[in-house]
């Protein structure tokens, strides 16, 4: 087994000044553990609206459905962990887009796109989500959960036609756990003489995640850092 055990990802996220992109996941938990810095994790759901303060040593995950935004109030940088590794880029994350862009698949692929520029694509796409992001914070306020459910019912259209591809890669990702389960189950614990030390340098340059700056790590594809030394 030399990928990260059980589809985890890893990545370094430098949050930009001005803030990320709102957005929810459909499948994936995602983990912030703060590495330096200050700054709020601006979350909504279904029990309402709720800023959780970070700095250094907050440790913090939300689950599918949490619409979340970092704010960057000095420098907050984070180590981000991420369940089921390459869906969030597969198309997992959902912004929060006014409704009547992410009720359409063309015109919500065309508003997540970062054409051009980076910076200002990031800078257009954050502004467009966030705007959605306060309509439906809003009604949350006044108690009205409607635009919340429609958004949550949008997102999950999104992202059904992923699904076969998605179930494949969760499948590949999980199977090795369930191997080795049945191999010492069976008495067989061969897989422990062939135990390694890996490593995965970042990718370089970061990449423009939602949030900020992203040191994303290939935990797919690890360097064998004990190889040679048996």
């Amino acid at each position: 087994m030399t990928t990260f055990p059980g589809g985890t990802s890893v990545s370094r996220l430098a949050v930009y000044a001005d803030g990320g992109t709102p957005h929810l996941h459909t499948v994936s938990t995602e983990a912030y553990v703060v590495t330096g810095g200050t700054g709020t994790l601006l979350t909504l759901d279904t029990n309402g609206l709720r800023e959780t303060p970070l700095a250094a040593g907050s440790t913090v995950w939300f689950t599918p459905g949490t619409i979340h935004r970092a704010v960057n109030h000095d420098d907050l940088r984070v180590l981000v962990i991420m369940s089921n590794a390459g869906l969030p880029e597969a198309g997992d994350a959902v912004m929060t887009f006014p409704p009547e862009i992410v009720a359409d698949p063309d015109r919500y692929r065309a508003a997540a796109r970062l054409d051009g520029d980076p910076a200002e694509a990031v800078r257009r796409r954050r502004d467009l989500a966030v705007e959605g992001f306060q309509r439906l914070a809003a009604a949350a306020e006044t108690g009205d959960p409607r635009p919340l459910e429609e958004f949550y019912d949008a997102a999950a259209a999104l992202v059904r036609p992923l699904i076969d591809g998605w179930r494949r890669t969760v499948d590949a990702t999980t199977r090795p756990a369930t191997g080795l389960l049945d191999a010492l189950g069976s008495g067989d614990g061969r897989h422990l003489r062939t135990s390694a030390v890996l490593g995965s340098p970042p990718a370089d340059p970061p990449r423009w995640g939602m949030c900020g700056r992203l040191g994303a790590h290939d935990v797919h594809h690890p360097i064998v850092l004990s190889e040679g030394h048996r």
